[in-house]
């Protein structure tokens, strides 16, 4: 595969895979409560994850460990149980969409004065018009009276805050470990947090039904192995505002994805978005004539690891101030030479 092609195969897939989650959701919810779909999505999840590590007799420092655990909690403990429970009170695939899309906004703004990363002004711009497109794409469903209670519009927002939290801090410490350990430790934290949930109300026991064993098997390949996966090795490579403009794509593709499982028309509103989505996303990626990156302050010795810097093919990049297409970081470079 010509390695020009990596990126967009990276970007592409995230786009697709993180957008499921919002569909698994809403297939789960209709089968059994909010607690009882996350606590087997990653009870499956975390058993297959940890046999793999096992097998391959993959080591995590303490340091790391911890950090990867914290990191579970937030992005998938905190920010999908906002999700999953918003669509179990009625709030739909592509309102919960269009509130986690905020991320880029949040995600971006609060990079450049905690984590020093240089955002253009093209950048800037590209987002502030992502924003207007995921507004085209679902704004009549939030006008639209629904079923769910005033409440209910509250989880996305909060599981979306979640994530920040949890890009932030990923990017801010640099754990170690590779893109499947990582997975490995966070899902395995996620399976303990959901599974006493779900114990304490009463819910851990699983219906006896295909369609609820479907959407867990929709969720823990598509959502979990490969929305966390490709979450983490694109936010290696890309970069907080690279990543998070991407994520501008997941209303209009969850539109797609609910039109596909559920016979939901696009109206007019939702291809209009789509197109301005899509633009917006060309702002912010394509190159511009500059070739300066962001701007990171060399440290001696820095760690690199699954968001930090790892790469697939098992480069790895230079953190906050990795750029496509760039070679590895100086520290990683040292190491692999020592290595």
């Amino acid at each position: 595969m010509p390695r020009s092609l990596v990126p967009a195969l990276l970007a592409a897939g995230l786009v697709v895979m993180w957008s499921s989650g919002f569909v698994g959701a809403e297939l789960g919810t209709r089968q059994a409560p909010a607690t009882t779909l996350l606590a087997w999505r990653f009870l499956v999840v975390a058993g297959l994850l940890a046999a793999w590590c096992l097998y391959r007799g993959a080591r995590m420092s303490g340091r790391d460990l911890a950090l990867h655990a914290a990191l579970g909690v937030l992005a998938q403990g905190g920010y999908l149980y906002g999700v999953v429970a918003a669509a179990q009170t009625g709030v739909t695939a592509g309102t919960s969409a269009l509130v986690a899309s905020l991320q880029p906004l949040v995600a971006t703004a609060l990079a450049v004065p905690l984590l020093g990363e240089r955002v253009r002004f093209r950048q800037i711009a590209g987002l502030v018009v992502g924003l207007g497109g995921v507004g085209l794409v679902v704004g009549s469903e939030l006008l639209r009276p629904g079923s769910a209670p005033w409440w209910g519009y509250a989880l996305p927002f909060g599981a979306m805050l979640s994530l920040v939290a949890a890009t932030l801090l990923e990017r801010r410490a640099r754990p170690g470990g590779s893109v499947v350990t990582a997975l490995a430790v966070q899902c395995a934290v996620s399976a303990v947090l959901f599974t006493g949930l779900a114990a304490a109300t009463g819910t851990l026991a699983p219906p006896a039904t295909a369609g609820f064993w479907a959407a867990v098997a929709w969720v823990v390949v598509l959502s979990t192995l490969g929305g966390y996966g490709l979450y983490w090795a694109n936010l290696a490579r890309f970069g907080v505002a690279r990543v998070s403009a991407l994520l501008y794509l997941t209303p209009p593709t969850t539109l797609v994805w609910t039109w596909v499982m559920f016979r939901e028309a696009m109206g007019v509103g939702a291809l209009a978005g789509t197109a301005v989505c899509a633009v917006a996303v060309a702002l912010v990626l394509l190159p511009s004539g500059s070739r300066a990156g962001p701007r990171v302050p060399h440290r001696a010795g820095a760690r690199t690891g699954t968001g930090a810097g790892t790469r697939l093919g098992g480069e790895a990049g230079t953190g906050a101030g990795a750029r496509p297409g760039n070679e590895a970081g100086t520290g990683a470079r040292a190491r692999a030479a020592r290595g």
